[in-house]
């Protein structure tokens, strides 16, 4: 996976290159020096956001049922507000 890095000025001027340069790995645009966004292929996007999963797709994975929890029950006491 290859990290390039460009300046804000060289990102705007050749938008295509950033494009390229995201299919082989992330690309670090720099604001003043800095490193001020990242651009990512869709692919790589997906793969770091977890997407195509959702809640009901973890909890219904085949072989959970043999794994034990038992979570603590939670206790959750009131107590006054203090005002002063």
């Amino acid at each position: 996976m290859a990290i390039t890095t460009l300046s804000g000025r060289e990102f705007n001027q050749d938008p295509s290159r950033a494009k390229k340069a995201a299919a082989k790995g992330p690309v670090f645009i720099t604001d003043r020096r800095k490193p001020a966004h990242v651009l990512l292929s869709i692919q790589d996007y997906q793969r770091l956001a977890g997407q195509g999963r959702n809640i009901l797709d973890t909890l219904s994975m085949p072989g959970l049922a043999e794994i034990e929890f038992d979570p603590p029950k939670l206790e959750i006491s009131m107590r006054p507000a203090d005002f002063s």
